[in-house]
Formats: C-alpha cells, structure tokens, sequence
C-alpha cells in the first residue's frame, strides 16, 4: 500500500444492503446511514488526504447474492472492506468469502450472538446488550406468559432461544411459538392472532423482520389489542417500521435497542440534524442506520492511524478504539470483536418515536456468549 504522501487515489470500500426487496424497508435506511458517514468525512478531507469511495451493489433481499456480491467486490473489485448485511441468513452468505479471502466485514446489525470471526466487526447490539434487560422489564411491567412469534430464519429462532431460557428460568412460561417465512404477506398473520387470542399472554415478543414486521403489527392492531395490556416487544421494530406501518398502530409497543431517535445529547442532535438535511426532515434515524454511520466513523478513526487497508493491520487496529457516537461512547471490544454499546428500551408514540423507559448508565460490555450472565433474572 502506497502511503497518501504518494497517491490521492480513494480508499475503496464494499456496501453491500438491500435496496429492493422485503428487506429494503430497514437496509435502506443502513445504506443511508453509510453514505452519510462517507460523505462527513469526505467533506472533512477524507482520510490522509484520500476521499472513501462507496462500491455498491443491491443484494435484493435474497441471502445468496449477498455472497455473491461479496465475492465479486473481492475478486473483481479489489475491495477488501465491506459493510453490510442486515440479516444473519445474509451474514453467514458473506462470512465464508471473507474469511477465505481474507476480508474485512463490518456488520451493524443486532443478532443473535454465539458467533466470532478474526473477519468480522460487530457493532450491533449482541443479546446481553438488549434481551437481557427486555426480558426483566416486561416480566416486571406486564407478566410472564410470553408469545413469540418470528420469521423463520436463523436469528429469530436462536433468539427465542436465548429469549426462552430467560423466561423460563426465571419462572415464566412461554404459551406459543410460531414463525413465518421471511416475505410473510399480511393475510398470513390473522391465523396467527387467533392463536394469540387464544393463548392469551401478557407479550407478545416479534423477531419478524422486515416488511412483515409491518404487516404483524397491523394485524395486532386490527384484532382490537391493547398494548397497554399485551404489547408487542421486540429488538428489530425501529422507527424505520414505525413509519411504515402507521403511528397510530405502533404507539405503546417496546422495543430494546442502543439507539432510539430522542436518546438526546449534542452529538445525536448533529447527526439527526445531518440525516434530515440530507434525507428529508420526515425521516427518522433508528438502530440499524445510527450502527451503519457510526461504524465507518470507527474504520476512518482506525483507518487514519494504520493508512492501509490491509485486514490484519486494520483488524488489530480497530479494537479497543473508542468513538463518540450518536447513542454515547462505544468501543471496539478487544476481547471478542464486538462493539460495547448502550442499552435501552423504549415504548413508541403516537409521533412515530419512542419514549425511553430503560437506559443503562453507562456503556454495556459486549459478551456475545453470556459467558457472565446467569439464565435466571433477579426481581425486587
């Protein structure tokens, strides 16, 4: 790698989320968050003197062509840094590329954790930073009979899984569980909330992604529930899908995240004010797009230290780095490759926000594994 004193040539780096497709109404908003951050620092003189340059293809929804598309940014493109991925089915069609060809994955997404890669930068929230607390807080607020319901595919089933053993352990009872296919189309929920009405829980708790989590909602909302009695919980319903479905119909939900649009501060004001110039002053920024920005902002912090792209010197050079991000400061875990991040819960609005009824005090260590948490939960 040439050092920036001998080349203006950009750093070239791979995007890889879905603008089309079911999954577009949450990867959308994570490709836009990625570009904000590219155009910041750009606009700020790039890193070295050298701009970042975006290489972007749209996967389309369908977990295979994100493999093939990392592969082709790899072998074709020369691009050995990627960002993308939303859902774990598309993760896992990236990870073997980059491991084999010795690539650089950043992954802003919450997902189901047990998992590590030499190859991989997780800066979405692992289970201890958000279902940990979910669970305490709606057993104490609501009850301990739980419904899950998800899309079927590997985050939501290991999710329930972790998610039940809590419950469980803890002296609760899961009553049903159900799943969906992933492009679930809404006539496909009404059987779906029969069971419920039947079943009668306290929560209902959604690992539905994308489009359908719109259409789940909805249904709920048609059934006549109150979620001020049975909410739906869940760690993947941002503002992104609050939107889509309607204020009216998300208003009294939970959801558990690092980041919600309101979480105050003088850093997330500038950045919510960035989005909106650049996107449209209706737009709301959510989870999935603040981790997306944020996580270029640690590759350049990173990037600017080590002025090379190679993965094994960017890699090493990426834990441990701290950031000021728009949820509050975040690092890179040294330990484990996964980012330490805010916990925090939030009930929706009748304004398409959420009001924050759980914030941790500081920053929580990332363990992908629960290696320091017990599966059952204290309450007072």
């Amino acid at each position: 790698m040439r050092s920036s004193s001998q080349t203006t040539e950009p750093w070239r780096v791979g995007v890889l989320f879905s603008q089309s497709g079911f999954m577009a109404v949450i990867e959308e908003t994570q490709l836009r968050g990625t570009l904000t951050a590219i155009e910041e620092v750009n606009a700020a003189g790039g890193i070295n003197g050298r701009p970042i340059e975006p290489v972007i293809y749209d996967p389309g929804s369908e977990s295979r062509a994100f493999g093939r598309f990392a592969k082709k940014l790899m072998v074709d493109d020369g691009v050995s840094t990627i960002f993308g991925c939303y859902t774990s089915s598309s993760r896992r069609a990236v990870l073997p590329v980059v491991e084999r060809l010795n690539g650089l994955l950043w992954y802003p997404t919450l997902y189901e954790g047990f998992e590590f890669s030499p190859n991989v930068i997780y800066t979405g929230a692992a289970p201890n930073q958000n279902s940990v607390e979910l669970c305490r807080l709606l057993m104490e607020m609501y009850g301990r009979r739980f419904f899950f319901i998800g899309s079927d595919y590997v985050y939501p089933r290991e999710s329930n899984r972790i998610m039940g053993e809590l419950v469980r352990a803890s002296g609760g009872e899961v009553v049903g569980e159900r799943y969906l296919r992933l492009n679930a189309e809404r006539r496909e929920f009404s059987p779906l909330l029969r069971e419920v009405k039947e079943a009668q829980p306290d929560v209902i708790f959604s690992t539905v992604v994308g489009e359908s989590t719109v259409f789940l909602y909805q249904t709920y909302h048609d059934f006549g529930f109150d979620p001020k009695v049975m909410p739906i919980a869940s760690l993947t319903t941002t503002e992104a899908e609050i939107q889509a479905m309607g204020h009216d119909v998300g208003e009294g939900h939970v959801t558990a995240a690092p980041y919600f649009q309101g979480v105050g501060g003088a850093r997330n004001s500038s950045f919510v004010h960035l989005y909106k110039k650049r996107y449209g002053e209706d737009q709301s920024t959510n989870m999935c797009l603040e981790a997306a920005y944020f996580q270029v902002h640690l590759f350049a912090k990173t990037l600017e230290l080590t002025n090379s792209l190679d993965t094994e010197v960017l890699r090493t050079s990426a834990l441990g780095v701290e950031l000021d991000a728009p949820q509050g400061k975040v690092a890179v875990n040294p330990v484990c490759g996964h980012t330490d991040l805010w916990t925090r819960i939030g009930r929706a609005n009748r304004q398409g926000q959420f009001d924050i009824v759980y914030s941790s005090p500081s920053r929580v260590r990332a363990d992908p594994y629960l290696i320091g948490y017990a599966r059952s939960l204290a309450f007072a």
